[in-house]
């Protein structure tokens, strides 16, 4: 039995090009440390995760959470394969991006990031953002590099810029319900080797009381939340990122890995949720 888990763990697991293999389920942090009453059940909650094997840990200079994620990770910072991202305000290759980074790993009190994001597009110029981002790997600051919230015609503008070849992830919303990307961007990031991490995976909040979602969980013993969340991770190169407020919540998310679906799963889940048969507007920020 624990052998065949280990190798269903093997088989949900995301390789970065140039750099490590990681979980294909890792932990987001979105409005977490927004109440200082929940400070503690949310740092334990991480902590949890990182202990199960969770490394990817997201968070980003916009949700003022990176002091609490430091503390989390104290005493595991080899263990977590830990991403930033900057706001565009801040992406500009004369200093600031830098700066922000520098603020960044002073907060989450490490000195270095696994992973540096670019949050979304803003008015600085992607050729200043990818200078900066190239400067902060060589500087050591930073390991790899990647955007947020970009469409296609984004990505192919980085592809064409020098050194923008190195974008490592894309970090989109993505899950059962917004599946928009699968048409395009997704094939176009695994053609790339372009990591897909998928924030939002369980949506608003709605996929929990899906009729569907439940039918389907019953025949695995699951939720209808870990049948949301196994089928995010149900492709290579797809890196789920759901944010878990308690320890027992990371662990629902966790074991979401072991769901493996039948084609009966699949064809009812499609029949709710149908796949993408051409461009859709894009869902980002």
């Amino acid at each position: 039995m624990v052998l065949q888990f280990i190798k269903q763990m093997e088989m949900h697991q995301v390789t970065f090009r140039n750099g490590p293999t990681v979980l294909a389920l890792g932990q987001g942090t979105y409005r977490m440390g927004k109440t200082i009453g929940n400070r503690s059940e949310e740092i334990n909650a991480l902590r949890a995760g990182i202990d199960l094997g969770m490394q990817v840990i997201d968070t980003a200079e916009f949700y003022h959470n990176e002091e609490m994620i430091g503390d989390a990770i104290q005493g595991a910072r080899d263990k977590v394969f830990l991403v930033s991202k900057v706001h565009p305000s801040n992406a500009t290759r004369q200093g600031t991006l830098i700066t922000s980074c520098e603020r960044s790993l002073k907060k989450l009190k490490t000195n270095v990031l696994d992973l540096y994001l670019l949050h979304w597009e803003g008015n600085s110029s992607f050729e200043e953002t990818v200078s900066a981002m190239v400067k902060l790997r060589q500087d050591g600051k930073i390991k790899l590099w990647g955007v947020s919230n970009m469409d296609v015609a984004e990505m192919e503008r980085f592809f064409a810029i020098p050194g923008g070849e190195t974008c490592a992830a894309n970090q989109v919303a993505y899950n059962i319900e917004t599946r928009g990307t699968e048409f395009d961007l997704l094939p176009w990031c695994n053609g790339r080797n372009v990591v897909f991490m998928a924030y939002s995976p369980l949506g608003e909040g709605d996929l929990i009381r899906n009729r569907t979602l439940k039918e389907i969980g019953k025949r695995h013993n699951a939720t209808a939340a870990q049948i949301a969340l196994a089928w995010s991770v149900r492709w290579p190169n797809i890196l789920s990122i759901p944010k878990a407020g308690s320890v027992n919540h990371v662990e629902e998310n966790f074991k979401s890995l072991s769901i493996r679906f039948t084609d009966e799963d699949i064809i009812a889940i499609d029949k709710v949720f149908p796949p993408p048969t051409r461009k859709m507007p894009f869902a980002g920020w």
